[in-house]
């Protein structure tokens, strides 16, 4: 387990730190592939990109196809309800259609929540997912950002700073960006103590998508018992489509959704992005195809890291979140090689000697590990 080795005094486990508004727009996530090479006057295409943690398998082909043949239905506006992805959402996870919401990415329907909702205060990991404090700071909300301490994992201790002032929790599981798993139990617990304080749960498991052990982890069969519980689920990473963002919530309280649904356009998911859902669905064998070529170059990845000196997470992800003790330009250094890995400087909770890679495909992870070995040995 990653033990947090500089900017100690700046992680008081239990304490409670209020966000900030921001004044400008900031660009907070990886992938920005188009900036690196404006900023380095290299082609794109010359960059190995590990800041975006998408399916190392890429694209299935069915989905590739449907959105295809999509792009004749585009000359009509696509299904304001999303009905056929719905439909085929329902059959797949076994869930009421009116349980499900559909929207323009996961982020997009973050924003709807909060705009839906405008909470008072919120209760936040840190670190967590940017986007949940970037929704909360546009709605005026109050922060309160709890740090995860030296271990970086959510334990009961943030069940117990939930409290009545609070409107809305969130919990991203796996942790974005540590990749850590909470237990079940844990997540039970936080549900059960918000259920009595009539406080709203956002659950993000955007990322459990490629946990082998989805079903040991999800909170899915409590939402009939817990209507205050949002689940958001995405399919960006799993089937390789963040171009076209696609994403939904999953809720037992249909006011709730309704409410989302009036807090944005109606047009929120185009007539591709749809297509790509259906054809996801459809998918056979691709989701434990990549589970097991994930959790393979994972664990090859975390024992290289490891004897490169790096601290790195026990992360359950499609990425590897780690610490380059006291080194806060190791991401300017890989740059230069042409390889891209995430800042992680802007994460509450985590120096600017912080980093997160995604795990891609055997050779790319090579060439990752020798470029680092190159920067590492050159020293900053």
């Amino acid at each position: 387990m990653i033990q947090i080795q500089s900017d100690a005094a700046s992680i008081v486990e239990g304490k409670l730190h209020r966000g900030n508004e921001p004044k400008q727009f900031v660009y907070l996530h990886g992938g920005d592939i188009r900036g690196a090479a404006e900023k380095s006057g290299r082609n794109e295409a010359e960059f190995l990109d590990f800041s975006a943690n998408i399916n190392p398998l890429g694209m299935p082909p069915g989905v590739r196809e449907a959105i295809i043949e999509s792009l004749d239905r585009s000359l009509n506006y696509p299904d304001p309800f999303c009905r056929r992805l719905r439909a085929a959402l329902s059959e797949k996870l076994g869930q009421p259609e009116d349980y499900i919401l559909c929207g323009n990415g996961g982020a997009d329907l973050i924003y709807r929540l909060v705009y839906a909702t405008r909470p008072k205060r919120a209760l936040v990991t840190a670190p967590a997912f940017a986007e949940y404090e970037e929704a909360l700071n546009q709605a005026g909300t109050g922060i309160d950002f709890f740090p995860l301490g030296k271990t970086l994992e959510i334990t009961e201790a943030y069940v117990d700073s939930l409290s009545a002032e609070h409107d809305m929790v969130f919990l991203c599981n796996p942790n974005n960006p540590t990749g850590i798993l909470t237990p079940r139990s844990v997540v039970k617990k936080l549900l059960d103590k918000a259920k009595a304080l009539d406080v709203r749960v956002c659950l993000d498991e955007c990322f459990l998508d490629f946990v082998k052990n989805e079903e040991g982890y999800s909170a899915a069969g409590w939402l009939a018992e817990y209507p205050n519980l949002i689940i958001l689920k995405s399919f960006t990473k799993m089937y390789a489509i963040p171009g076209l963002r696609l994403g939904y919530v999953l809720s037992a309280d249909a006011d709730l959704l309704n409410r989302m649904r009036l807090a944005g356009q109606p047009w929120s998911v185009s007539e591709p992005a749809q297509a790509a859902g259906i054809a996801a669905l459809r998918t056979e064998g691709f989701r434990e195809q990549t589970i097991d070529l994930v959790d393979r170059e994972r664990a090859f990845l975390k024992k290289k890291l490891e004897e490169l000196g790096l601290c790195v997470c026990d992360g359950h992800a499609n990425y590897l979140c780690f610490q380059a003790a006291g080194d806060e330009k190791l991401a300017d250094r890989m740059q230069a090689e042409g390889i891209l890995i995430r800042r992680c400087a802007n994460y509450h909770g985590l120096g600017a000697d912080f980093y997160r890679t995604a795990v891609r495909g055997h050779a790319e992870n090579a060439k990752l590990l020798e470029a680092l070995e190159k920067v590492l040995q050159k020293g900053t």
